[in-house]
């Protein structure tokens, strides 16, 4: 399958490091032209090197903000007035029970993981629907629907970005506009390493070994019995935006390495 998506713009936020920065590459290397973004100057600039690394041919736009506020998702849509593409990866992840959540912590969730993604979808899909083209996707979780008891708060966020993109992908019927969720599992990402890098370091194993460790202790429904590399969550994504998905539309896209233990 050949997925071309010259003379699209694609934007996705949080794209400065892990699943986000792959995915950015990975629609560079299509042809889009790829907004990076990412809380500061200097962390988008990096991103952007790295993915010249890989796709020197890339045409890149390095936007600075931060998009998990609404004063900063106003901001930076008066820089990026539009666009054909947009991935909402902008998320935070954490451990914290019923009993040790606080009010504050369920807030952030709600704001970062959920009301990012609103505000920049409102912002964009508009012009996708009056030009008859566009993509949305949602990096959800396979925690939104295996609901992680330690990991509550983050859970119900992922699950609110599930029923989100389906009601959007409703809304949106017949525009030619797709709107999908992606369900990664656990994902040797950035941040998902550095959780686990002082424990793997206590016990002479690399955060990779530690991840993979991770999954078959708490996700024993895993088939693949590792973690995803950000790479093959980015390539669920790509598909997700290409021309050939024109049919998918509504859809929570599991890349999840069979942990969901369901054949729906």
């Amino acid at each position: 399958m050949n997925i071309d998506l010259s003379g699209k713009t694609a934007l996705v936020s949080a794209s400065s490091a892990g699943i986000g920065l792959a995915i950015a590459a990975a629609l560079a290397g299509t042809g889009a032209e790829t907004i990076v973004n990412g809380r500061s100057k200097e962390a988008v600039d990096r991103a952007i090197g790295k993915i010249r690394e890989t796709v020197p041919n890339a045409k890149l736009q390095g936007v600075a903000g931060d998009l998990g506020t609404r004063a900063g998702v106003d901001q930076f849509v008066k820089t990026v007035p539009g666009t054909d593409i947009l991935v909402n990866n902008l998320g935070v992840f954490g451990p914290g029970d019923l009993f040790s959540s606080s009010d504050e912590d369920w807030e952030r969730y709600f704001q970062i993981n959920v009301m990012s993604g609103v505000r920049l979808t409102r912002a964009y899909l508009q012009g996708m629907m009056d030009r008859k083209w566009g993509r949305v996707v949602f990096l959800s979780s396979e925690s939104g629907l295996n609901i992680p008891p330690d990991m509550l708060a983050y859970g119900f966020s992922k699950t609110a970005q599930l029923s989100i993109a389906r009601g959007i992908a409703k809304f949106a019927a017949g525009t030619g506009v797709t709107v999908n969720s992606v369900l990664p599992g656990p994902t040797l990402s950035d941040g998902a390493l550095e959780m686990v890098a002082e424990a793997a370091r206590k016990e002479g194993m690399t955060p990779e070994q530690k991840l993979n460790e991770f999954v078959l202790a708490t996700r024993g429904s895993s088939i693949i019995r590792r973690a995803a590399s950000t790479e093959e969550v980015a390539n669920m994504v790509v598909y997700a935006c290409s021309m050939q998905a024109s049919a998918t539309t509504g859809a929570a896209l599991r890349v999840d390495g069979g942990i969901v233990d369901t054949i729906a």
